[in-house]
């Protein structure tokens, strides 16, 4: 099962850009490509700095409450370089991955290493999903447009969250009762690193701020695809569309960051009156400026693999060694 899903995430992904290409054309894609200029490139790389040194900060941040040494320099070349795998391979997440197994390896604890990375990465979700649920309030329609006009209330909203949240206590609850001694310790650590990683006074603080300015950081790239593509409605009108594409980005049914994005931006933009080409080319530029602003992660990979060292072959070891002992005294004799 987990190999048939394995494969089914990217399968979802192009399935959904198909079914794009189907309805709205190929020429979205293509103008969006086309429209993506050195102005859009260079906001871009300066957004995509910011955004990934507050992130590894956040990551610094999260790791040294549980105990581990992570230097920023370290930390945001890491950052840049999970970007970049994130944004080139299928899944999105293989980048975090390959970070947090390699940051546990290095402090010898690969556990911890990949708890913090799965904190950092939730905090910031948290905040998105906050943030883009206090803007979808400001706009139902994008919410329930199919759902037969129900009213969004905030207590509609609280009984739903207060549903979800009962589920999912009683599966952990569930999942606790049958999986024993284990699953319970698991379940306190879980619980200890949430404590001193993301709620303590010394953490907290920092994890919120550092999400927040992110957040925006996003959003200001959202910004500038939509500008690029001549969209001039307001900020405040663009927001909860941008978040809703933000929300669909963390699903795990996409190519590379490619397939929901583009799905959820070409709808949300058709639902609020604009066009769902449009949105659709707006999303395109997103993509390729997010792109461009993970390349550095592309340069460090490189560097990285330069700087490896590589062992000598045992043919020139053997002649590293006969010139050894020639040149010794005595050698030639």
């Amino acid at each position: 099962m987990r190999t048939v899903w394995a494969w089914a995430r990217p399968f979802a992904g192009l399935a959904i850009l198909g079914l794009l290409v189907w309805r709205l054309g190929a020429a979205a894609f293509l103008d969006g490509l086309r429209l993506v200029g050195v102005g859009a490139l260079a906001a871009a790389l300066g957004i995509g700095l910011l955004t990934t040194v507050l992130s590894a900060w956040r990551w610094r941040l999260v790791a040294s409450r549980l105990g581990l040494r992570l230097p920023l320099g370290c930390a945001v070349a890491d950052y840049y370089r999970a970007l970049f795998l994130n944004a080139a391979l299928p899944g999105g997440v293989l980048g975090d991955v390959h970070r947090a197994v390699r940051h546990g390896q290095h402090e010898g604890d690969v556990g911890r290493g990949v708890r913090a990375v799965v904190l950092e990465r939730t905090a910031g979700q948290v905040v998105l999903v906050a943030v883009g649920a206090v803007a979808l309030l400001g706009q139902p329609s994008l919410a329930l447009a199919e759902a037969h006009r129900v009213r969004v209330t905030p207590t509609v909203v609280l009984i739903l969250a207060a549903v979800a949240g009962g589920a999912l206590a009683a599966a952990i609850g569930l999942r606790l009762w049958r999986g024993g001694a284990r699953w319970r310790r698991a379940w306190g650590t879980a619980l200890t690193d949430v404590r001193l990683g993301l709620l303590a006074r010394n953490s907290w603080p920092g994890v919120l701020l550092s999400s927040t300015v992110v957040l925006a950081g996003h959003l200001a790239m959202f910004l500038v695809a939509a500008r690029v593509t001549g969209v001039s409605a307001p900020l405040l009108t663009l927001a909860p569309l941008l978040l809703l594409a933000l929300l669909a980005m963390a699903l795990p049914l996409n190519v590379g960051g490619w397939g929901p994005r583009e799905g959820v931006l070409a709808w949300a933009f058709g639902m609020a009156g604009l066009s769902a080409a449009q949105g659709l080319t707006v999303a395109v530029v997103y993509g390729v400026c997010t792109f461009v602003a993970s390349l550095p992660g592309l340069g460090l990979l490189i560097a990285r693999w330069l700087a490896r060292p590589r062992p000598a072959r045992p043919q020139i070891e053997l002649e590293q060694r006969v010139l050894t002992e020639v040149a010794a005294p005595g050698g030639g004799a």
